[in-house]
Parts: C-alpha cells; structure tokens; sequence
C-alpha cells in the first residue's frame, strides 16, 4: 500500500480534490415506436428490446 512520505497541506489537499471531476455517461438517442429520448449508451439495448420503457 502507497505510504505518503511528507504530510500534503490542507490547501493542496483541498484544491487536488477539487479537480476531480467524474465522466458523465455518453448518452445515446434511442427511437422506439415513434418516440426519441436520450438514454445511457449501456442501456440503449434494453430500451430497443422492451425490457425498460420510457417515462412520461
């Protein structure tokens, strides 16, 4: 396991954290009977099977 060898400052700490950003899922347009909406590209299949349905 990774062991610091020098104690990191609150700021530089602070503003490390501060440049994470998470990725956004890409989202995809899905037709299915006539009707558009974006969905997660991992659940595009399941909305052109019927397995999920679109909310109103």
């Amino acid at each position: 396991m990774a062991v610091p060898k020098f104690k990191m400052s609150r700021a530089r700490t602070r503003s490390r954290r501060s440049n994470w950003k998470a990725s956004n899922d890409g989202l995809v347009q899905v037709t299915v009977r006539g009707r558009t909406a974006a969905v997660p590209r991992r659940l595009a299949k399941a909305y052109q099977r019927g397995l999920l349905q679109f909310e109103d």
